[in-house]
């Protein structure tokens, strides 16, 4: 199955003839647009606290729901990877990102209502400025500070998530 099989019309001039051109793109034989498929970028938040916990998230929404996850999200056009990361911070646990720094990219693939779209996961290492602030809001059930030793990697239903999660878990014990 192609990467855009749900495209099946052409998106500027209607056409039928909209065919695999390679393994990411369509093009065509109409007018002669071609359509590439670039991963959407995302991003995830690795933030503690001043006992050394992670912040965990459980998931409200499919893909994944009542699962655990990291505060994060797509990023919005016109906005920054940066702005991303403090925007969704916000959204999902009313925390304020006072500095960030990146630690980890994954390519991932994210089914999302039966489209599968391929995104590129980039992890920050972030400060917040008030831990007392924390609330679950929007995609987020319920927000829970774990330690080192509560954390399993088979908790978290994303897969990105999951190897940014081992990987942390790694680095941390190594140290």
């Amino acid at each position: 199955m192609h990467v855009l099989d749900k495209f099946r019309f052409c998106p500027v001039c209607g056409s039928k003839r909209f065919i695999e051109n390679n393994e990411k793109s369509k093009h065509c034989e109409d007018c002669g647009f071609t359509y590439y498929l670039n991963p959407s970028a995302a991003v995830a938040a690795f933030i503690h606290n001043s006992k050394g916990e992670l912040l965990v998230v459980r998931r409200k929404k499919d893909p994944a729901r009542g699962t655990l996850d990291l505060p994060g999200g797509f990023t919005d056009i016109g906005e920054t990877i940066e702005e991303t990361v403090r925007r969704e911070v916000m959204e999902e646990t009313r925390l304020t990102v006072s500095h960030l720094t990146l630690v980890d990219s994954i390519p991932n693939r994210y089914v999302y209502s039966g489209f599968c779209v391929p995104t590129l996961d980039f992890f920050f290492a972030c400060e917040v400025e008030d831990t007392t602030l924390l609330q679950a809001n929007d995609d987020a059930d319920e927000a829970l500070w774990l330690s080192l030793d509560q954390l399993q990697a088979e908790d978290f239903g994303l897969e990105s998530i999951r190897k940014a999660v081992e990987r942390y878990i790694k680095r941390k014990k190594e140290k």
